[in-house]
């Protein structure tokens, strides 16, 4: 179906709203589509202007909560909807004197991925915060192979010599390796500063608005591009995403309610197949598209993965399809429509800068991916 003016019209409109996410929170806020919290909290976010944080924000301010947000002021701070109090630090280097002699309701830590960022907080934080909000990951558990991971398997084990040491250089040299370890020994950490007072999110893919890394983004995105689409698997396979907006979001409640505990925040409440998501996508694009399955073992041949995906046998993280959220479930974790999140996300998208829609920072290039259905074809026919 070719793209009408009434069609362009009405992108150009979303990516114009999808810029400017935070105020379209405050906007429905005062049309009564949020309601105030029962009791204003003092909220300080760690981080903020990232990916999930500026969501945070919104409903926050939204809810009537006051928000200070702290971080090294490296990224352009939104249009926030609201009075939202900034401090400036370094967590790299030690430098928290910003938040010394202040104290706050809340704290939700955002970026932390290394134990002394957790230390470094809770020397200056302990005793000031009612309530500390980590957020974590699913890549914290030991076994990622099988369905059905809730909350009480048994973490990654740190192997190396002091993990107090690891810096963020570090685990970027090595994240394959230290990123679900030092995740949950930053969790370990988190206990021992703030006590029973803390909240540990262990969330799956993130997606939606504002995802950079275009791991989910690479769908909606190829699938508006039209022709034959290259999946992965016989369709069957479980997927697991979240929209940052319900994990932001899901997190203020949280911290609402004063609710504490460890928690998967992967969704939706259903089972989505590789299948139903891509379908999904199609539905929200539109145009002229057919789907060609590709057996996960003949990708491994051609050394081409796709992301979202994985198989649901006989890789150690298969599980990540299936990870049990009942626990966030019955703590309020709700989710928005798939057809939502990705017409948000294609609006957002549209929106960036052409060249950086050219990029391909996840998935496969066009080129690539014709060539692979090419060699899966001659397969069947040889």
């Amino acid at each position: 179906m070719p793209t009408t003016r009434r069609d362009l019209l009405k992108l150009t409109s979303l990516a114009a709203a999808a810029a400017a996410l935070p105020s379209l929170a405050f906007a429905q806020a005062t049309a009564g589509a949020i309601p105030k919290a029962a009791k204003p909290l003092k909220i300080l976010i760690l981080g903020g202007t990232g990916f999930t944080g500026p969501f945070q924000v919104a409903y926050a301010l939204a809810r009537g909560h006051e928000v200070t947000i702290f971080n090294r002021g490296k990224r352009p701070s939104p249009e926030w909807p609201g009075k939202v109090e900034q401090l400036l630090g370094d967590r790299n280097t030690g430098d928290l004197k910003s938040l010394e002699g202040r104290e706050w309701d809340v704290c939700i830590d955002n970026p932390t991925s290394v134990p002394f960022w957790v230390r470094d907080a809770g020397k200056v934080l302990a005793g000031k915060v009612k309530h500390y909000l980590f957020v974590s990951t699913i890549s914290v558990y030991a076994d990622g192979s099988k369905a059905g991971i809730d909350e009480s398997a048994a973490v990654a084990e740190y192997k190396g010599k002091d993990a107090m040491a690891e810096t963020m250089d570090t685990l970027r040299a090595d994240i394959g390796g230290l990123y679900g370890p030092l995740k949950a020994l930053s969790e370990v950490e988190a206990r021992k500063q703030f006590g029973d007072k803390v909240s540990i999110v262990r969330p799956g893919f993130i997606v939606g608005p504002r995802d950079e890394t275009d791991r989910f983004t690479y769908w909606p995105k190829r699938i508006a591009q039209g022709g034959e689409v290259l999946v992965p698997g016989d369709g069957d396979d479980p997927v697991q995403i979240i929209d940052g907006r319900d994990l932001g979001e899901w997190m203020v409640r949280l911290a609402e309610n004063g609710t504490t505990g460890t928690f998967n925040a992967c969704g939706p409440d259903y089972i989505l197949t590789t299948d139903a998501m891509v379908h999904g996508c199609h539905a929200v694009t539109g145009g002229p598209v057919t789907f060609t399955h590709v057996p996960a073992a003949f990708l491994e041949e051609q050394q081409v993965g796709l992301p979202i995906w994985v198989p649901r046998e006989g890789t150690p993280f298969s599980g990540y399809g299936k990870v049990s959220n009942a626990k966030a479930i019955a703590a309020g974790l709700t989710f928005r429509p798939l057809a939502t999140t990705v017409a948000d996300l294609l609006a957002w998208y549209r929106g960036l800068p052409a060249e950086r829609q050219a990029e391909v920072r996840a998935g496969i290039p066009r080129d690539k991916e014709a060539e692979v259905l090419a060699a899966w074809k001659a397969k069947q026919t040889g």
